[in-house]
């Protein structure tokens, strides 16, 4: 049995990430002997079509189960009809991710609960949709992403301030390459 999650790193010592189609590495992992596989997201950087290529691209390893901190439409689609469940609002080590897997911590999510293009931050599409604000900077409200407590409040404005980072650093690190480039 493999499953695979969305990674900041290379390594089961990275944190989740909580894009799925634009995260910068996937970990396939063997949940009873640890043994993982780290696969940079091809799709991280592209215009569009990130979440429906990663999910292609993971559903090609094998693997049974995606374990991400936010999953949109097209690539909870491209998963489900891969067979492929999905398992979402999942944060912390790479490691502890998957040891909470095996002791069935975690449960399949019903629904995808980002909406589409949530982890573009602004890059493509009019730098914001004519929302004003890049999309997916901010989560839009509906059912499937309203906090229903202060704890639940918590843990989303924390998964937004470590997905925001992960923006920063994916957006430095694009203008480091680009001044690299034109030297």
């Amino acid at each position: 049995m493999k499953v695979a999650i969305s990674a900041t790193g290379p390594n089961i010592d990275a944190d989740v990430d909580p894009r799925f189609g634009r995260c910068q590495y996937f970990i396939i992992a063997d949940p009873e002997t640890m043994a993982f596989e780290a696969m940079e997201n091809s799709s991280a950087m592209t215009a569009s079509g990130a979440g429906i290529s990663a999910a292609q691209t993971v559903a090609s390893k094998g693997v049974q189960a995606v374990l991400t901190g936010n999953c949109g439409p097209n690539a909870y689609q491209t998963l489900s009809a891969a067979g492929v469940q999905v398992i979402t609002e999942v944060s912390g080590k790479i490691r502890d991710v998957i040891e909470g897997y095996k002791s069935g911590r975690f449960k399949a999510t019903s629904q995808p609960n980002a909406p589409s293009h949530f982890g573009m931050g602004g890059m493509g599409k009019g730098m914001g949709m004519g929302r004003g604000m890049g999309a997916g900077m901010m989560p839009m409200s509906g059912p499937a992403l309203q906090p229903q407590n202060a704890q639940q409040e918590l843990e989303a404005m924390k998964a937004q301030s470590k997905m925001m980072e992960q923006q920063l650093a994916d957006i430095q690190r694009r203008i480091k390459n680009l001044e690299e480039k034109s030297k």
